[in-house]
């Protein structure tokens, strides 16, 4: 097996073109063509995780944190992503990695693995993702517009919210007229045809195209396929930032801290104060999340579930909701097992590893 199939088991769950402009997720050390020997699983990638991979005979690191965020001009082992990159490359190393790309889808994504700790009910993405859904319009002959738009959807466009196989189709008449050095599928050549023909749209998320364009022209009946992509403005219900859901049973504050310190194993929460004394609906972000405070409490959450909140931040809540700071690494360390469940469901007999060391820098004295 070779790293390209791991990643593009990953890959199939979170796309690269998901991940926000500021990240670097994808194969930060390696090559695509690498035998893959084993693999560790793990938050972040340090040298005693490199060190922990030698020992175990993993030659490939999966993490949800990027090793390199911003570009690296020296290589001289003088910070920690230096030493740990020198480390990777001397003994053969791959590193992977799927961070906001992994934040930012619903099945299988971070912010469902915590609503799914926690046990939320009627979940829903807290800011649906904007720019990623193209629409494709092309033109058909009515008699094969069915086995088109089958193809089509296989290749993995029609999908809207819950629903699949969407389009819409309408009525027309085509126009044409075959060159010298064409072979038709209708009219003859030098001669205009007229045909009547079905516009057909559908959405498609942009990561998609090449396969729906390769689908296009393999399944449609005419030698010169025209067709159009547009971009759309409207929002992917299914994609994006944070979660927003419901508890089984509403409780008080008091009981939602210790539900919530219970559910996601937390040593410490930090907390705000809230003008509401039941708890219900929850909003969630796994890492840092203050971005989404406004959002939440335009959703009327009750309290809302992230980490790296600064001092001034927690005003901002306003107590009308609870904020909830559980840490970074306590709101994301469960992405190792939505890392495993992907590499299982693919590769049911490779051995896969859960890292055993501890990468949180944060320490606690009680």
């Amino acid at each position: 097996m070779k790293v390209k199939e791991v990643t593009s088991a990953i890959e199939s769950i979170a796309p690269l073109s998901y991940q926000e402009s500021y990240d670097n997720a994808g194969l930060i050390i390696g090559n695509f063509e690498n035998e893959v020997k084993g693999i560790l699983l793990c938050l972040d990638v340090t040298e005693e995780i490199v060190n922990e991979a030698i020992a175990k005979k993993c030659n490939l690191i999966i993490a949800h944190h990027p090793l390199i965020f911003k570009g690296l001009k020296k290589i001289n082992g003088n910070n920690f992503v230096e030493k740990v990159t020198i480390a990777a490359i001397k003994n053969d190393i791959n590193i992977y990695a799927a961070h906001t790309n992994l934040d930012n889808v619903l099945e299988n994504g971070v912010n469902t693995k915590i609503a799914e700790k926690l046990g939320l009910k009627k979940t829903s993405i807290l800011q649906p993702l904007n720019n990623n859904l193209s629409k494709l319009i092309t033109y058909c002959p009515p008699a094969y517009a069915e086995d088109l738009k089958e193809a089509l959807w296989e290749a993995g466009s029609g999908n809207i919210g819950n629903y699949d196989k969407c389009s819409f189709s309408m009525e027309g008449t085509g126009t044409f007229r075959p060159g010298e050095t064409t072979n038709p599928f209708l009219g003859q050549k030098g001669e205009l045809e007229k045909t009547e023909e079905l516009r057909i749209e559908i959405l498609f998320e942009k990561h998609n195209k090449h396969k729906l364009i390769s689908a296009l022209n393999q399944n449609h009946p005419y030698e010169e396929v025209a067709y159009e992509i547009l971009d759309i403005s409207n929002s992917d219900q299914t994609k994006g930032a944070g979660m927003i859901g419901f508890l089984e049973e509403p409780l008080s504050q008091e009981e939602f801290l210790k539900y919530l310190k219970e559910k996601m194993n937390l040593k410490v929460i930090k907390f705000t104060q809230s003008n509401k004394t039941q708890i219900s609906k929850i909003a969630v972000c796994g890492g840092s999340g203050k971005f989404l405070l406004d959002l939440a409490i335009k959703q009327d959450a009750d309290a809302f579930v992230s980490s790296d909140f600064k001092y001034h931040d927690y005003f901002e809540a306003e107590k009308k909701l609870m904020v909830c700071d559980i840490g970074h690494y306590e709101s994301e360390i469960y992405t190792l097992e939505i890392f495993m469940r992907i590499l299982k469901e693919n590769f049911p007999t490779f051995a896969t590893r859960l890292t055993e060391i501890s990468t949180n820098p944060v320490n606690y004295y009680y």
